[in-house]
């Protein structure tokens, strides 16, 4: 046994917080993420800071491998400056093998000084999930070798290059990256311990998977969600963005449910490759001496609010799922402590005991997965790009919107009695305390996370001053 347990971090692609069966979803099959629930300890309320690009996937990971806040990143987004120590550099540094497959989008020069091995490695943001451009292990860390691909052979016949040495047709991205992560756990012989970062692309779009996991889900029975609407009530600045144009306006529901049968089926799919890298560790004797973190980019509208995407502050698009299981983490515990995905990287010092970088701004949630009155910060601070910045307390969630340079709307509401945030309460004078202390908390983060620095904050605070 190494002297430190091995890792292994699963991170899926655009899986919202409420998609994981043991976790409350009884329509979605989710044996394998099922079991690290059982095994380990559930943050039912982890969120992302949301993102400074429509591409929040981008800055969702850059925040993930360095521990760093939202507009602290500096630069960081396609790629990670070498000033922001990488999860992988501090593992290689405490003596761990690193290996890397899958969705990196954050440049090949932080890939490359965080991994020691890695297979199938995509440096892009999506991709057909039948022929995905991918990369081998390169050690000279270059990774500038291009393939000329069809894009869309239906639409045309424009061929393009795009950063690869091989194409992977015919195998599901999902398939891909869980046989590069087997075929590495097999063959593992070193004595040092292992962090493994399997970094899958489903379920973002294009929601295509094999048959039999379509149909698995009906459209037909699936229920829409209480907030389902045709269109979002108001111009948030960004019902223009690419995602929301995947479904027709106005959203009818036939069509939300065909989206979420196939999010759902691309879901149950990858939930199944996640078993079979499972079920390497355990084959290889390895499982009980591993630390399996779980999680997600980001979250998805599908049809709430009239959105399809994840660009805003709803809860269906800033929470995500977070599962710790293995060596030092309680079993079968559920805790709705404040988290970031930014704190996996400061867990994972003080579960394996390494040093933790000077540069990582996250928290340790060690302690709240011990102790359910433990809620690791009183609030959380959301914002995407120069339009939406967000406060929430747990129980009250206040959103305030700049669209066209002007302060356009302001909303208030009550998660616990509204949590599917239909009924604004920021007007309603019973409520008028709570927006101004929601407020002040807003300012203070506008000033730790130094916001008003950035072009996004000149642009949202310059309008917005309370």
């Amino acid at each position: 046994m190494p002297d430190r347990p091995n890792i292994l971090l699963l991170f899926t692609d655009d899986q919202r917080f409420d998609t994981v069966h043991a976790l409350g979803n009884g329509r979605i099959s989710t044996p394998n993420m099922d079991r690290l629930v059982a095994r380990g300890t559930a943050f039912t309320h982890a969120h992302i800071p949301c993102g400074t690009s429509g591409a929040v996937c981008m800055p969702s990971r850059a925040m993930l491998h360095t521990g760093r806040t939202l507009f602290h990143l500096q630069g960081a987004g396609e790629t990670i400056p070498p000033k922001h120590t990488t999860l992988g550099e501090c593992l290689r540094a405490a003596g761990y093998r690193t290996f890397g497959t899958g969705k990196w989008h954050n440049g090949p020069a932080s890939y490359h000084r965080s991994f020691t091995d890695g297979d199938e490695i995509f440096f892009g943001g999506m991709a057909d999930h039948w022929n995905v451009p991918v990369y081998r292990f390169d050690p000279s860390g270059k990774y500038d070798a291009t393939c000329p691909i069809v894009d869309n052979p239906m639409a045309s016949n424009e061929v393009r290059l795009r950063r690869c040495d091989h194409i992977e047709a015919g195998k599901h991205s999902s398939e891909l990256l869980a046989d590069a992560a087997v075929r590495f756990i097999e063959g593992y012989q070193d004595t040092a311990p292992v962090f493994a970062y399997v970094s899958f692309l489903a379920p973002h779009d294009p929601r295509t998977m094999p048959r039999e996991y379509l149909g698995m889900y009906d459209p037909a029975d699936i229920e829409l969600p209480p907030n389902y609407m045709e269109a979002h009530p108001f111009d948030n600045g960004e019902l223009w963005v690419r995602d929301e144009l995947l479904a027709a306006f106005p959203r009818t529901p036939d069509e939300v449910r065909r989206h979420i049968a196939e999010y759902y089926a691309m879901i149950s799919h990858v939930d199944a490759q996640i078993g079979r890298v499972l079920q390497a560790l355990e084959t290889g004797g390895m499982l009980q001496d591993t630390i399996i973190v779980f999680a997600g980019d980001n979250g998805l509208a599908l049809g709430q609010h009239g959105l399809m995407g994840k660009q805003n502050c709803y809860d269906h698009s800033v929470r995500v799922p977070l599962v710790f299981a293995g060596p030092g983490v309680p079993a079968g515990v559920s805790t709705d402590a404040r988290a970031y995905l930014l704190d996996i990287f400061a867990t994972l010092c003080e579960l394996v005991d390494a040093p933790r970088p000077d540069s990582v701004e996250g928290q340790s949630l060690v302690k709240a997965m011990g102790d359910p009155a433990e809620k690791v910060r009183d609030t959380l601070y959301l914002a995407y790009v120069g339009k939406h910045r967000a406060v929430t307390d747990g129980r009250h969630k206040l959103i305030e919107y700049v669209v066209d340079g002007e302060r356009s709307m302001t909303q208030l509401f009550d998660l616990h009695d509204d949590p599917w945030e239909l009924h604004n309460l920021a007007q309603e004078p019973a409520h008028a305390d709570k927006v101004s202390q929601l407020r002040a908390e807003m300012l203070r983060y506008r000033d730790e996370w130094d916001d008003r620095q950035t072009e996004w904050g000149k642009t949202f605070w310059g309008a917005c001053e309370f």
